[in-house]
């Protein structure tokens, strides 16, 4: 089982930048493909980023693209995820998370959940 965790978050105005990251213990990072999602109140979690396991192949949804950058380092045991012009509907709690079954856009592929880190755009 690997345990992750994010951090990064913080307070941002409109059109600012912030760069989470997501460290992982208990071995095999380089093995597993990654996604990032959020969590918004009142909303479901959904799908922002993913990445394969060597990096060479990414995912955004189409609310991010262009904005967010996912990348990781294996040899950190790390994933991140740079998030620039960000606007008020990005306000959410952002988790990663490893993927264990297909569906890249799911979030019951994922599993190995951090404990997420707030993220608030303020306008």
């Amino acid at each position: 089982q690997v345990k992750l965790a994010e951090s990064g978050g913080g307070l941002v105005q409109t059109g600012g930048s912030l760069r989470l990251s997501c460290a992982a213990s208990g071995g095999g990072f380089s093995t597993y493909d990654m996604g990032w999602f959020r969590q918004a109140p009142g909303k479901e979690r959904e799908f922002v980023a993913a990445i394969n396991m060597n990096g060479g192949a990414t995912a955004y949804a189409d609310s991010v693209k262009g904005r967010f950058t996912i990348s990781r380092d294996n040899g950190k045991n790390t994933m991140s995820l740079q998030m620039t012009s960000l606007k008020v509907e990005d306000t959410a709690i952002y988790y990663c998370a490893v993927r264990r079954r297909l569906a890249t856009m799911t979030p019951k592929a994922y599993d190995d959940w951090g404990q997420g880190t707030q993220v608030t755009v303020s306008s």
